[in-house]
């Protein structure tokens, strides 16, 4: 199967002979003569792009940023005459697959590092396509779980226990495939429980936030777990990637119509009171008091508990780091509330 390329060089002699070799190899190609055509002509149907670096009007390096502001995720390929380390870093820093020099004198070698850059290409297609297939197995639970609504109705409360049981099961057995993360979800139910009961909640506000602290990270449930597992940073797909999970487990939760408030609490518990969190940017009053509590437990559990990629904070030195994140992380007065109920020993 052929691959489409798109290559742009102000020279026509240079862009007859590329579009020339490249036909040799049964590529498709589209060459313009410019930085603007690019940006003119682009869209997911190509393969790779060749840019030209020294250009009139708008260089490579220009329409390569150009084309990353697109969010653009064809491999991109310069050419050029002359090659520098200055051109390099900058090239590496956009993004750039690799450099291609002219004039052409190895054909096979420059063959090969345009199949390099279509076998990038593919794989990218591919992510996109499993991350559909996520999104796809997302609705197909979610479906699942709205059909059993028939059987919410007819059996009520009784019922409604059984669900919530299954899926802390599922939960539960989800944690504790990761030492590090075995437990999360008790402490977390039990720190924004103290928290609550503190503040005198009533029996309906308490059995919600059991219910939302219970299922905050249900959505991790159809992540693949290697990612949480994995030692060191993530990579930016594998951060994306685990960022959906309060949108997957609001999705999860929203067929279940008596936990209508819980799904929304699921869905903002990494929000911050600065409308800096995820995935809605939502902060201050548009906040739900429980999110707020549960953020904060979530948040002090986290960092009391040990991580492959980490060591845990000491209770005093989680204790600052709540203070400090008051205010623009956390909301400052539960956060003295909370920190007087975790420097309580009975309450820890």
């Amino acid at each position: 199967m052929s691959s489409k390329i798109l290559i742009a060089d102000d020279d026509e002699m240079v862009r007859n002979a590329v579009e020339k070799i490249l036909y040799l190899f049964n590529h498709d190609i589209v060459a313009v003569q410019s930085g603007y055509e690019v940006l003119d002509n682009v869209d997911d149907s190509f393969d790779v792009i060749i840019l030209d670096i020294n250009m009139p009007d708008l260089n490579g390096f220009d329409t390569l940023e150009l084309l990353n502001k697109q969010k653009c995720d064809i491999p991109v390929l310069f050419l050029t005459g002359q090659g520098s380390m200055d051109y390099a870093v900058r090239a590496i820093n956009l993004g750039a697959y690799d450099f291609l020099t002219k004039p052409i004198e190895d054909i096979e070698l420059f063959h090969i590092k345009v199949k390099r850059a279509i076998e990038k290409r593919n794989y990218v297609i591919q992510e996109k396509q499993h991350k559909q297939n996520l999104e796809i197995e997302v609705r197909e639970k979610t479906k699942e779980i709205a059909q059993s609504n028939v059987l919410l109705e007819q059996y009520g409360h009784q019922l409604e226990n059984a669900t919530v049981q299954i899926m802390a099961s599922l939960q539960v057995a989800m944690e504790e495939k990761d030492e590090y993360t075995a437990g999360h979800t008790l402490r977390v139910t039990q720190f924004s429980m103290q928290l609550g009961k503190k503040l005198g909640l009533d029996d309906e506000e308490l059995l919600v936030l059991r219910r939302a602290s219970e299922f905050h990270d249900v959505g991790k449930l159809v992540i693949d777990i290697s990612y949480i597992q994995k030692p060191g940073k993530l990579t930016r797909e594998e951060w994306v990637l685990i960022k959906k999970h309060p949108e997957v487990g609001a999705s999860i939760i929203k067929p279940l119509d008596f936990m209508e408030r819980e799904q929304q609490i699921i869905r903002h518990h990494h929000e911050r009171i600065d409308g800096n969190g995820y995935p809605d940017k939502i902060g201050g009053s548009d906040l739900d008091l429980l999110t707020r509590i549960i953020t904060i437990a979530d948040s002090f559990d986290a960092m009391t508990s040990l991580r492959n990629y980490r060591r845990n904070l000491s209770l005093d030195e989680a204790i600052s780091e709540l203070r400090r994140c008051a205010g623009s992380q956390f909301d400052e007065a539960l956060t003295e509330e909370f920190i007087e109920v975790v420097s309580v020993p009975s309450l820890r």
